[in-house]
């Protein structure tokens, strides 16, 4: 039997994801960060040229929450309620993938990005999420996110060797036996391994943040914006690692380089992992967060990575406070 996970430009039957609901984490940041989602989302959801747009499913934590995204989202979305420690739904959620047009719901163990942040109710949400879908859930002990994973839908998958073996998740797993288990659960034949992620990425290296498959065979990445990137040389180190490689294909892959957004600090002056590959795909729309002015040339040069949708920026800088963007938040079930 054969596992397919497609690749995102493919159908999607729903983009699930959670509300901002804890006032403690989010603070002043918690109503800007909403109207943050409700843009976004309102540009992933749009119909495209078939005339259907993607279905919206929102968990909401709370009475409050609920009834926000209720209110914001009107009819775009099903808001269902469920307790979770916070939004990251590409994290908590499950990764889906299909066997034999059956759906399967692949929950890694989590132990809250290598013990930095457990809070109740992440542990559960990825089961909420498939049970939503009718999948059947697949368990491995292998501890991970969906963000650290990037899949072309044809057998290749990238991630980095400081999230996946990094000690604070799997001290006793080698490079090989993860391969042997990304097989196992996904079907992919070729791990494409870089060694690091962006400075101040809290999540120890998410791929996400760092490269995407604008489809088989084709990948972006970032390039520094100016001089005072503080992720220059690892923007070096992997573009250097994708012209070195191939895919499970046997292809060398076409890189597209877009600008990053740069140096963008918290308000304590600390680095950011802002990345303008942390986009969503709907079926109009591809949607990039945007930070400063660096969107701009960011859109102009992702657009022909996308021939099939138009490429928009959608603020994202009060969402960034939380620790991601939009696909970080966001967890899609393949059609």
């Amino acid at each position: 039997m054969t596992l397919v996970l497609p690749h995102e430009l493919a159908p999607q039957a729903a983009l699930h994801t959670c509300w901002p609901a804890a006032a403690d984490l989010w603070g002043d940041d918690l109503v800007p960060a909403r109207t943050e989602f409700a843009r976004f989302l309102t540009l992933t959801a749009a119909p495209g040229r078939n005339g259907k747009g993607l279905p919206l499913v929102i968990y909401a934590a709370t009475d409050e929450a609920e009834a926000d995204a209720r209110q914001r989202m009107g009819r775009l979305a099903r808001v269902l309620r469920e307790p979770y420690g916070d939004v990251w739904a590409r994290d908590t959620g499950p990764v889906f993938v299909k066997m034999q047009d059956k759906l399967q719901a692949v929950r890694f163990a989590f132990n809250g990005w290598g013990g930095k942040y457990l809070l109740e109710g992440d542990e559960t949400l990825g089961a909420r999420i498939a049970n939503e879908t009718g999948a059947d859930i697949i368990s491995s002990t292998l501890i991970c996110e969906g963000g650290a994973l990037e899949f072309d839908g044809e057998g290749t998958v990238i991630t980095t060797r400081q999230c996946l073996l990094n000690a604070n998740r799997n001290p006793r797993w080698t490079e090989a036996e993860i391969e042997v288990e990304l097989e196992r659960l996904f079907g992919v034949t070729k791990v494409i391994w870089l060694d690091e992620g962006l400075v101040g990425d809290h999540t120890d290296g998410h791929v996400d943040n760092l490269v995407r498959f604008a489809a088989p065979g084709i990948v972006v990445c970032q390039t520094p914006t100016d001089a005072h990137d503080p992720s220059a040389k690892i923007h070096a180190d992997i573009a250097k690692t994708l012209d070195s490689v191939t895919d499970a294909q046997g292809r060398k892959l076409a890189i597209i380089t877009i600008p990053s957004p740069g140096r963008v600090e918290t308000e304590d002056g600390e680095v950011a992992a802002a990345s303008h590959m942390n986009w969503v795909i709907g079926p109009r729309h591809v949607v990039m967060p945007a930070y400063n002015r660096t969107a701009r040339d960011a859109v102009r040069a992702l657009q022909p990575a996308f021939p099939t949708r138009t490429v928009v920026a959608s603020d994202a800088n009060h969402i960034l406070t939380g620790g991601g963007a939009f696909h970080c938040v966001t967890c899609h079930q393949p059609a």
